[in-house]
């Protein structure tokens, strides 16, 4: 790599980051921003990057940024092969959904998910032997299996209008426990959890006018939010505007401006002129925002990272491309039933 295109890229880097990353790391980072870019070319890929990457990576490395959906149906419309997605595991694995024919690969095989992780295809299983004939909403946040034994999948951005679509009179929503509560409110729904007792999934104690089924999964980033944190900073701030991700609680999602997906907070905060504003959500996100937003004052509330995403790095997307490394694969049955649910939500919005 010349040290001339080093430098360029360096300067590039200094100009839009120089106030969120130390200049020392920025040179370090721009010789791995100019490898990856090579590898790319040379190997004919598509890289994606998800809004919760860190700035270095975020702002110059991947084709497309975005939410997982969005990424995964843009590398599906290219010819670009390998897949690399800059994200976690489910994230990964719905690329391989829409573009089976392709290698898609992830930078660490560990980067997991928590609110993934709280639920399997056997518990969505058992949840219809619980609930027959009741329809299925699932998160895009979830693994391919829980994917597959649903009916439909939703976004934290259409999952009212998906819910709605259906025409049911009751409805399964999984797994995200406040995403869940934050549907029902809005579609004016009342909402049980059923639990795990020594027999296996129960129903809860009392039969209510429930016309909402949850899980209690939840995402271990969004959780740490609370209303005192929202009111704390409108004591300090009482201009601010809190934008808050529909994973958050219920209380804190009320208590804020404005709720939306990670890609509708980033346009809200770009399309609108406040004085100061406060996003809940994963804070990488935050500076990726500052950085696109220079003009703009960000508030900064927290360090709320998320750990699984903070396992992607340059070092890791770069090995990924070197060495062929991590190859995700979903086994094709549960590859096409998974699919069946993303495309019924795809003809929805």
């Amino acid at each position: 790599m010349t040290d001339k295109r080093v430098e360029a890229v360096f300067e590039e880097m200094k100009n839009k980051l120089g106030k969120i990353v130390p200049e020392f790391e920025l040179r370090y980072k721009a010789e791995l921003v100019c490898e990856i870019r090579r590898l790319r070319d040379e190997r004919g890929a598509v890289i994606l990057g998800h809004n919760y990457m860190e700035p270095a990576l975020y702002h110059f490395v991947p084709d497309f940024k975005g939410d997982s959906l969005e990424l995964s149906r843009r590398a599906a419309a290219t010819d670009k092969d390998p897949i690399v997605f800059c994200g976690v595991v489910f994230m990964a694995e719905t690329a391989k959904i829409l573009s089976p024919g392709k290698t898609v690969l992830i930078p660490s095989k560990d980067a997991g998910c928590s609110l993934a992780a709280s639920i399997t295809g056997e518990d969505v299983r058992d949840l219809k032997r619980l609930y027959p004939g009741v329809p299925v909403v699932t998160y895009v946040n979830t693994y391919a299996d829980v994917k597959a034994e649903s009916d439909i999948c939703c976004t934290s951005g259409n999952a009212a209008a998906v819910v709605n679509s259906l025409g049911a009179d009751t409805v399964i929503f999984l797994p995200d426990e406040y995403l869940a509560r934050n549907v029902a409110r809005e579609t004016g729904r009342h909402i049980i959890f059923p639990v795990k007792g020594p027999r296996g999934l129960q129903k809860p104690g009392t039969d209510l006018d429930y016309r909402m089924i949850g899980w209690t999964g939840k995402c271990e980033v969004h959780e740490l939010f609370t209303v005192e944190d929202i009111e704390s900073v409108r004591k300090q701030f009482p201009d601010v505007v809190v934008l808050a991700h529909p994973e958050c609680s219920p209380e804190v999602v009320a208590a804020s401006d404005y709720s939306g997906s990670t890609s509708a907070m980033i346009r809200h905060v770009k399309e609108t002129q406040a004085p100061r504003y406060l996003l809940l959500t994963e804070c990488s996100m935050g500076d990726n925002i500052i950085a696109e937003n220079p003009e703009k004052e960000m508030l900064r509330l927290c360090s709320h990272r998320c750990p699984h995403m903070g396992q992607i790095t340059l070092e890791m997307t770069r090995d990924a491309l070197k060495y062929n490394q991590y190859a995700v694969e979903v086994p094709e049955e549960i590859r096409v039933k998974a699919k069946r649910a993303v495309d019924r939500m795809l003809a929805i919005a």
